[in-house]
């Protein structure tokens, strides 16, 4: 059975973190389902670009094995707003399923508490919101089931960082060569 991610989208994500990383999975054969939080399919990023989404978070999500949250302004203060998203998070995290966000999103993951003594990374300026991480300033922080990113210049290493976590070192050396990302 192949591997499933969800991704959830707030009005006023950030597409690169969103998108880049879908990509990356996709091209490796992981599923992955784009999540509104809004009432509709359709989110508006950051930046104004329209996407429409797999389907709404009032849908059932079914079973996955990756979460993860876009940052971007107002979007990931969109998803902190939500209880929906926040109890989503709380229930695969207490499932061991892994979580990973980028930019300002690893701050819903703080504000949860489950960072405490944990490695990440965030935009800066959000380290406030990492309550008990250990904050590396790295591109990525991957420890136990949380892998977070720094911001939108790391969201295809975040992408490849997924597909090390659900599919292994091999397949993530082979997407990153086969985009030339280590070039």
């Amino acid at each position: 059975m192949g591997k499933r991610a969800i991704v959830f989208l707030a009005d006023g994500f950030e597409e690169t973190e969103a998108l880049a990383p879908v990509d990356i999975m996709r091209r490796c054969g992981i599923e992955v389902s784009l999540v509104s939080i809004n009432k509709t399919q359709t989110v508006t990023s950051s930046h104004k670009i329209i996407v429409t989404a797999d389907q709404t978070l009032d849908e059932p999500l079914g079973s996955y094995d990756l979460l993860m949250l876009p940052g971007g302004m107002p979007g990931t203060t969109n998803l902190n707003s939500d209880q929906r998203v926040k109890d989503e998070v709380m229930k695969a995290y207490n499932a061991n399923k892994k979580l990973a966000a980028i930019c300002a999103g690893p701050m819903v993951f703080g504000q949860l508490g489950i960072l405490k003594g944990k490695k990440a990374t965030c935009f800066p300026g959000f380290e406030q919101h990492l309550e008990g991480a250990t904050l590396t300033g790295t591109k990525t922080a991957t420890d136990g089931n949380i892998i977070t990113a720094i911001g939108a210049g790391a969201s295809l290493h975040l992408g490849v960082e997924i597909v090390r976590e659900l599919l292994g070192n091999s397949e993530a050396e082979k997407v990153a060569s086969q985009i030339q990302m280590n070039k």
